[in-house]
């Protein structure tokens, strides 16, 4: 008995500051609130974190073996590059108080003191994990054929002043800023275009830029399709990205309360109805349900449903998602049509159904169809366009001349894990022949396959 009563007494003197400190803070349903804010911001946050493990798992899937550890640098350094960058100017940019065009204040976490500058740190971390993901995006178009130094130095770039300046027109008045585009009632409640859309058109931009990769496309001017060599890590990365999209969507309301449930709905159904309609779409055309676009219908009903979660209703959310399944179908086949070699599919399912999932957040906007607000919403997905794609491409373009962005020849067909990384991902099913480090099914410099 006396060992329980002196366990008793320390657990009770151990109690004494908690209590102490609950009589010094009244416990208000306001500061309850407020706290929730708080948990529910990061808990979202981190699940958006997930999702760079989604892309580096789709994009590794995708590719070819030889590239893996590679693939896998990109999505790690990106997110650690990004993140100081974002923090050092970024988030000043995006959120900071502005002069019209861009932010002016709140580098470096500069200007904020008290309650304040804790929401700043959740808040920051919140959104350092978007800016990543629109930085991420670009690397499974350029895949297999980029330089590793050029990588880094355009992701810095992305995150430091690209995707803030947009975001501020889009979003600044979510902190200390204000920008022309929501002044103007744009809707993009978590992203379609101020994320995935400004990823997307980047991706086209340095698509173009690097170039093809050898073989993808004929003298004759025919496809030839470079199969990935995981699809089974290309599907864990689908679901890992599908599960972050909770975060990303009804975590972009920063308050945890009831709103969070319609969000979650909406944004479920648009990516089931995605992967149906792709399933659907490829068993006609092919006479096979396909199960990389499979898997790409349901990132598009992602993209295409996240301007719009919190206006539309759960079936208008079938109905976006639905087309954004069929509409990156025949996305991928245009920009293969037009020789723009794109891995996975990044423009496709980001540009072009962040675009129309832009549109369709005014198109069935739960408020009422007006013709105005569609109006809006065709300015941000041009104004994006415009500004990702032209500055991107200038942005390239010098990195193509100061440190080049493609590897050579020799190292393209080598693998980037070898050349640029010397590692390899799978040890035990690569060879060398002829100097030339080559993945199963992979043709060597004589045209022999393995």
């Amino acid at each position: 008995m006396k060992k329980w009563a002196s366990i008793l007494g320390a657990g009770l003197l151990l109690a004494l500051p908690v209590v102490a400190l609950a009589e010094d803070v009244p416990l208000t349903a306001e500061t309850v609130q407020n706290n929730l804010n708080f948990v529910w911001t990061l808990i979202a946050g981190f699940m958006v974190f997930i999702m760079q493990a989604g892309f580096a798992m789709v994009e590794v899937g995708f590719t070819r073996a030889k590239n893996a550890c590679n693939i896998l640098m990109k999505n790690l350094m990106d997110f650690s590059v990004g993140a100081i960058a974002f923090w050092a100017v970024g988030f000043g940019l995006m959120f900071g108080t502005t002069n019209g065009f861009f932010g002016t204040t709140d580098f470096f976490f500069g200007g904020a003191t008290g309650d304040a500058e804790a929401w700043n740190y959740a808040f920051w971390m919140f959104q350092t994990v978007f800016a990543a993901t629109a930085a991420t995006i670009i690397s499974g178009a350029v895949a297999e054929r980029t330089k590793f130094s050029a990588y880094l130095v355009y992701s810095a770039l992305v995150s430091a002043f690209i995707y803030p300046i947009f975001g501020g027109w889009a979003w600044g008045s979510l902190y200390h800023g204000s920008g022309w585009l929501e002044g103007l009632g744009f809707i993009d409640f978590a992203g379609s275009t101020v994320v995935h859309s400004m990823g997307g058109w980047l991706a086209l931009a340095g698509a173009i830029v690097v170039g093809p990769r050898i073989g993808k496309f004929g003298k004759d001017g025919k496809v030839k399709p470079i199969p990935g060599h995981n699809m089974p890590l290309a599907a864990l990365g689908v679901f890992l990205l599908w599960f972050g999209w909770y975060g990303f969507n009804p975590g972009s309301t920063t308050v945890g309360d009831t709103s969070i449930a319609l969000i979650a709905v909406t944004t479920t159904l648009a990516a089931a109805a995605g992967a149906c309609t792709a399933m659907g779409a490829t068993w006609l055309k092919y006479g096979k349900s396909d199960i990389g676009m499979t898997m790409n219908g349901a990132l598009a009903g992602l993209v295409g449903i996240t301007a719009g979660c919190a206006n539309v209703t759960p079936l208008s959310a079938v109905i976006i998602g639905a087309i954004a399944g069929v509409l990156v179908l025949f996305a991928v086949l245009f920009f293969d049509k037009i020789r723009i070699d794109d891995p996975v599919g990044a423009i496709s399912v980001h540009g072009v159904c962040g675009a129309w999932g832009t549109l369709a957040a005014g198109l069935f906007d739960s408020a009422g169809f007006s013709l105005k607000t569609v109006g809006v919403q065709l300015t941000g997905i041009g104004a994006c366009f415009v500004f990702a794609f032209g500055v991107g491409l200038i942005m390239f373009k010098l990195i193509d001349l100061v440190i080049g962005m493609r590897v050579s020849k020799e190292e393209e067909m080598a693998g980037l894990d070898y050349c640029e990384h010397g590692a390899t991902a799978y040890p035990d099913f690569q060879t060398i022949r002829l100097g030339t480090v080559f993945s199963p099914g992979q043709e060597n410099v004589n045209g022999a396959a393995k």
